[in-house]
Order: C-alpha cells, then sequence, then structure tokens
C-alpha cells in the first residue's frame, strides 16, 4: 500500500515498478495497451513496448502511416496502460502526444537489429497484404538494397512522446479493496489523489 504521504514525483516510482516488473515478468515487461482515437471518433487500442521514460514523458516508435501513428498525428492524444500480472500491479496514464527529435529517432532506429530495420522499410503496416509472399519478397528486396552499409530510418518511421497529465498506480487488495493513487499534472508539479477501488 501506499504510504500517507506518497512520493513526489509518479515518474519515478513508474520507474521503480518497471525495474520489479523487468525482474518478475516472463514477457515484455515494457508492453503496454496503448488508446487512440480512431478517424471516426471511435477509441482504438492494441499493444506497444516502451523504449523511453523520463521526466518529459514515455516513449514509443512506430510507423507514421499505420494505423496508430495516423490516429496519432490526426489526435495527438493517448492512453497507455501497463499490467504487470506478476506484480498484481498496474499503470495507466493519459495525456498529450508530441513527435519525438529527427536525432532520437534515429538513435534508436541504428540500436535495432538489422531485420529489424530492414522490416520497417518492408513493412507497409496496417494496409492489406495479400499473402505471406508479398511481404517476404518486400524483405528480399530492401535486403538487397541494404545488403552494405549503412540503413537509414525510413522518413515515415519515427517516435512518439506521450506526456502525462494523469498517471494512476493501482495494486491489487485482499478482497477487492485494492490502492489506487492518482497523480494530476499541476502548475508546481503534481496534486494527488485516491480513489476508492
Amino acid at each position: 500500500m501506499f504510504t500517507s504521504d506518497p512520493p513526489a514525483d509518479p515518474i519515478e516510482v513508474f520507474k521503480d515498478w518497471l525495474r520489479e516488473a523487468e525482474s518478475s515478468e516472463p514477457n515484455d515487461p515494457t508492453a503496454a495497451a496503448l488508446g487512440t482515437v480512431a478517424e471516426d471518433g471511435m477509441p482504438a487500442v492494441r499493444m506497444i513496448l516502451l523504449k523511453g521514460v523520463d521526466h518529459r514523458g514515455f516513449v514509443f516508435y512506430t510507423n507514421f502511416e499505420s494505423r496508430k501513428g495516423r490516429h496519432l498525428l490526426a489526435q495527438p492524444k493517448a492512453a497507455l496502460l501497463f499490467h504487470w500480472k506478476s506484480l498484481r500491479r498496474q499503470v495507466r496514464l493519459e495525456g498529450e502526444v508530441t513527435q519525438v527529435t529527427d536525432a532520437e529517432a534515429d538513435t534508436y532506429f541504428e540500436s535495432r537489429p538489422r531485420d529489424s530495420r530492414i522490416g520497417a522499410w518492408a513493412s507497409q503496416q496496417s494496409r492489406p497484404l495479400e499473402g505471406k509472399f508479398e511481404l517476404e519478397k518486400r524483405v528480399a528486396e530492401y535486403a538487397m538494397k541494404y545488403a552494405i552499409g549503412h540503413i537509414p530510418r525510413p522518413p515515415y518511421w519515427s517516435g512518439f512522446r506521450v506526456e502525462p497529465r494523469l498517471i494512476e498506480f493501482w495494486k491489487d487488495g485482499a478482497f477487492r479493496l485494492h490502492d489506487r493513487l492518482v497523480y494530476h499534472r499541476v502548475e508546481a508539479g503534481w496534486r494527488t489523489e485516491r480513489l476508492y477501488p
């Protein structure tokens, strides 16, 4: 349970929880459900992998021409939900979305395995695919094109940063008396409140 005097900085609390999840979750402790607003105003959700977090926000990377990329470019707001079953904890956040800098995107793209960089060029993410052979052919074409040397980052591939205005920490409690602590961003930093389970 959170103490009566909760930590002042929710980003540091998140980092602590993530470190614990990295040692206990069997798969993808950085996985989160990403909620966006679709073109028709309906919500849409899918899983992403968190690639960075600091006091500026929560960063992930994608093809800007994908469905989530198009949503975020048109309506730059999102929600994220991390669920760590092994710890019986979850964190959800909501906020505005900005694009990462080209330098940040280039640095992360270079850190990816070579095959993943080829895949970023080959995949027309979220668009119809006639068959597996079509994708394999595109992978082979880009593997030949970039057989030697540097693989540049595609112009349509970059990252988004969710700048949270709300972060909620949830811990499982006996008899469903869960512990819920919400941080709201204010001018002076963060204001906290507790919620009934």
